[in-house]
Order: C-alpha cells, then sequence, then structure tokens
C-alpha cells in the first residue's frame, strides 16, 4: 500500500473531489471533506492543490497554501482538522450513539481565514467571494444538501455565517509597508517573479520592482496611460515569442515542415558546391 500524501482524510478527499468533479449535484460532490477540497480551489487554484497530490510532494502543497501569508502551523492545523473530522465520521459509522463531530465547525474557520488571507494581502473578485460563501455550511446556500447538513450538525446553524461575516470587516493596514499596489500576475510571471516571490516583498518593494519594469520597457513612471502602454509592450512581447506559431496545429505542423525541408536543401546546395 503507498503511503498517502498527507494523510489518509486529505487523499480520500481529493480522490472523491476527482470521481465526482463531472457530477456537480451528487453527494459525494457536496460531502463536507470534498467541499473543503473545492473551497481550497477557490483559493488557491485547482492546480495548486492537485498536481502536488498527482505528484505525491506534499512540500510542494505546503508551499501553495502559505503563498497568500498564512503560517505552516495554520497549514498543519488544517491537515490535522480534517483527518479529525474523518476520523470522527469513521467512528460514527461504528456505533449507534453518534457523537458530535466538533471539526465540523473548526474546519470551515481555518479555510475562511485563509480566504481572508488572500482578501487581505492580495484582494478577491467578488465572484470568488460569492463562490466561496455559498461553499459553506450556512441558512444560505444554495445547496439543499449542504444547507441540511448545517442543520443537522450544527450547535448554532448561523455560527459559520456570522465567523465569515466578521472575518471580512478586517482591514488591511493602510501604511505603505502592507499595502500592495499590484499589476497582472502574467507580467511578473515574464519577468521571473511568482505569486509566491510577490507574497513576500511589502509594499514598498512592490512599487520599486513596478518602475523597474516601467523602466526596463521604456515607459516612463509619470505617463498618463502607463497601464495602457504596459499592456501594449506585453503584449508585443507575447506575440513576439508566438510567432512561430500559427495557433493552427495543422498549419504549425505543415510551417515545422518546411522549415526543416528548407534546412535539408541548403544542406544539400552546400555540400554539392563545397565538397
Amino acid at each position: 500500500m503507498k503511503p498517502f500524501f498527507v494523510n489518509e482524510a486529505f487523499d480520500k478527499a481529493i480522490d472523491n473531489y476527482l470521481r465526482s468533479k463531472d457530477r456537480p449535484e451528487s453527494i459525494l460532490y457536496n460531502s463536507f471533506l470534498v467541499v473543503v477540497i473545492r473551497m481550497l480551489i477557490n483559493i488557491y487554484g485547482e492546480l495548486d492543490i492537485l498536481n502536488p497530490y498527482r505528484t505525491n510532494n506534499e512540500e510542494a502543497l505546503n508551499n501553495n497554501l502559505v503563498k497568500y501569508g498564512a503560517s505552516l502551523e495554520q497549514i498543519d492545523n488544517l491537515k490535522r482538522l480534517i483527518d479529525g473530522y474523518y476520523r470522527t465520521e469513521e467512528h460514527n459509522a461504528k456505533v449507534i450513539a453518534k457523537e458530535k463531530n466538533i471539526y465540523f465547525v473548526e474546519v470551515q474557520k481555518i479555510v475562511i481565514d485563509l480566504f481572508n488571507l488572500k482578501r487581505l494581502n492580495f484582494g478577491t473578485t467578488e465572484t470568488d467571494s460569492k463562490e466561496f460563501f455559498d461553499l459553506l455550511y450556512t441558512p444560505g446556500t444554495s445547496n439543499a444538501l449542504r444547507l441540511s447538513y448545517n442543520f443537522k450538525e450544527a450547535e448554532n446553524i448561523y455560527e459559520i455565517a456570522e465567523y465569515y461575516t466578521k472575518a471580512m470587516k478586517e482591514e488591511a493596514p493602510e501604511d505603505n509597508e502592507t499595502k500592495k499596489d499590484l499589476l497582472g500576475f502574467d507580467i511578473y510571471k515574464m519577468f521571473n517573479y511568482s505569486i509566491a516571490d510577490l507574497s513576500k516583498m511589502n509594499g514598498n518593494e512592490i512599487d520599486e520592482l513596478n518602475k523597474e519594469i516601467y523602466t526596463s520597457l521604456d515607459i516612463k513612471e509619470n505617463a498618463i496611460n502607463k497601464d495602457y502602454l504596459l499592456n501594449k509592450k506585453i503584449a508585443e512581447i507575447k506575440m513576439q515569442k508566438n510567432l512561430i506559431t500559427s495557433g493552427n496545429g495543422y498549419v504549425d505542423i505543415l510551417l515545422i515542415m518546411s522549415i526543416i525541408v528548407t534546412v535539408i536543401m541548403v544542406v544539400i546546395i552546400f555540400s554539392t558546391l563545397f565538397f
């Protein structure tokens, strides 16, 4: 039996997610631990959760989960709470007198904290916020399974909704040391800066990096339309990188074949003239 990626609960949750993602109305897709994975995907993106699982690399998962400012202690606690929930459910399945699963609330709270760190440090879209809140087990969720499970498991059916609302009222400090005026992540990627790199930089460092990017692209910092000029330059760079491809697979094959034939003909002509 191969070792678990993180622990049995985390592994099973991801496996169940993959098995049920094409059936969004299924019971499995809306089971608690699968919904927790869906919450994490909302925060970090599917690749940041699934790629470490597929490569069995827990360290890569940790690096992805801390990129918005979480500590490793918070991530370890999340894993422990997920495992605790799973163990409690396994126990309850074997006995008549079921015990209240205290991890039901605690897991959601720590995931809300992770979402809030992203909101405070990098910002979130209104769509992401609505989707995340709907995944929580509250009286306001759009899913009947999650709604009924919240009534069944929670001592206070409003507890998670109240915790989320309180967290969303927190404001990031407004000083220059913490406020980050970010360009598009694809722009930073072109200059070999990852999201993890940006998360370690304060507002002043981000501002200096932005200035270097504008300068390197020959865009004046005080230009009124500098954002437009930046996007235009980035589009031109991407276009130059993609000149070899037409965007059509069949045409690309013909293009590559024509290049190969041309090279062969040049070699033959060169050989005929000089050998």
